[in-house]
């Protein structure tokens, strides 16, 4: 039985024994004699990478990592879990090896905020960890509206930050009845992983389908298009003909309110009563951001050759908390841009010029159904402050291939996942 006393405990009881009590802190409060000093907040794709990498590029820096978990859970592949493909247990990763093979001293602890006047950071206990550079990787948060509070996420879970989100979500589709509704809220641009939310549907389709079959989906989209619509509504009507019903924002998609206890969503014009509800939504930066002076507006703005902060000096920021555009908001960006500012922090250390101008990349593999799989890639370079598509590099999977391309596809975007998994934990 899920309830809030619960569902507190089940969040709040990962966290807690998944924190070290960060004590003896004096050998990091001030910097190392003769040695420069990194420390990456955030142990996610962009942190955990740009931790390793900075270790490749500079062996004699000392590199601090500071996450407060020590296990962290990836949202790629956390569909696989919600959709019953895999076990939680499956995007479980951790920090051992980045500190016993390459020397990170890795730090779990809360960062209350990055003090760039004193270049120092600042821990949630008072602590302070001195730096000669800083990277910050804090993702994503979420904005509370609509009706959609904190604490909403325990009725109508996001899971958008895989973990325990992801396990209730599970639950609640397994739990939910055979002729019930599944509603989605897909969140307005920009967002973390674009072919996210669709990925998810498919695979919850594929569930359905199997399990309950008289139930049905709809997806209230707050934006009238999607990364690789095309591709995934072939594959809903060739794997899912009639389950999955999607509503743009400007035809009966746009939500103005929803009760998450009652489980109604309300559009312009109606009130959908839902089986579940996974709302996810619109998002911003991590509110260590906010917290650091990193942001204009949403997002944090960067020199996109080098990702250090155009707002604060000797802070980098990298992932989906920065303004990279074109590049999508996705684990494989946030990776290929950790290993960018890594490169350019060792160079700037060693007094040295920065590359110019960098080289950039990100592939998205999507899975539709068990043996389907779709994807997008390119190449980017970083020019005048701006990240721009490489014209002709890149692709997108064929549409009307046969089941071998989309096997294929499939397979590739286990290997990629196991790859990646590879490059920034081990």
């Amino acid at each position: 039985m899920i309830n809030r006393r619960n569902f507190n405990k089940l969040l709040v009881g990962s966290v807690a024994l998944s924190m070290t009590a960060c004590t003896g802190l004096t050998s990091v409060s001030t910097l190392p004699k003769g040695k420069n000093r990194v420390v990456v907040v955030g142990g996610g794709f962009g942190g955990a990478t740009a931790a390793k990498y900075l270790k490749r590029f500079s062996p004699d820096a000392e590199v601090v990592l500071i996450e407060k978990n020590t296990e962290y859970y990836t949202c790629p592949f956390s569909n696989t879990v919600i959709g019953g493909l895999n076990k939680i247990d499956y995007i479980k990763h951790d920090y051992k090896t980045l500190a016993s093979k390459y020397g990170i001293k890795v730090i779990h602890a809360t960062v209350k905020k990055v003090d760039g006047k004193n270049k120092t950071v600042v821990l949630e206990n008072g602590e302070t960890i001195a730096y000669t550079k800083a990277v910050v990787s804090p993702g994503i948060d979420f904005k509370y509206e609509k009706g959609y509070v904190e604490g909403s996420e325990m009725y109508a879970p996001h899971a958008y930050k895989a973990g325990p989100q992801t396990e209730l979500l599970t639950k609640q589709l397994q739990g939910m009845k055979d002729g019930g509704t599944y509603v989605m809220v897909a969140p307005a641009n920009p967002f973390r992983c674009p072919p996210g939310p669709y990925e998810r549907i498919s695979l919850v389709a594929n569930y359905i389908k199997n399990n309950k079959p008289n139930s049905k989906i709809i997806i209230l989209d707050q934006k009238n298009k999607f990364s690789k619509q095309g591709l995934f509504q072939e594959g809903w009507e060739k794997l899912y003909p009639g389950l999955i019903e999607w509503r743009s924002a400007e035809f009966g998609g746009k939500v103005e309110k929803i009760d998450p206890k009652n489980l109604v969503v309300t559009t312009e014009e109606e009130d959908i009563k839902a089986d579940v509800i996974n709302y996810i939504p619109n998002q911003k930066a991590g509110k260590l951001a906010f917290e650091s002076g990193l942001v204009e507006g949403d997002w944090c703005p960067i020199n996109t050759k080098t990702f250090e902060s155009r707002l604060v000096k000797d802070v980098y920021v990298i992932g989906d908390a920065c303004i990279a555009a074109s590049m999508p908001k996705s684990g494989f960006s946030a990776n290929s841009q950790a290993k960018i500012a890594a490169l350019q922090i060792s160079r700037k250390l060693k007094k040295l010029s920065v590359i110019n101008p960098p080289k950039l990349a990100n592939t998205c593999y999507s899975l539709v159904g068990p043996g389907y799989g779709i994807s997008v890639a390119a190449v980017y370079e970083a020019k005048e402050d701006k990240v721009h598509k490489v014209p002709g590099s890149g692709g997108l999977s064929p549409s009307n291939a046969d089941n071998s391309i989309r096997l294929q596809e499939a397979e590739y975007a286990v290997g990629w996942y196991q790859n990646q998994m590879e490059d920034v934990f081990r």
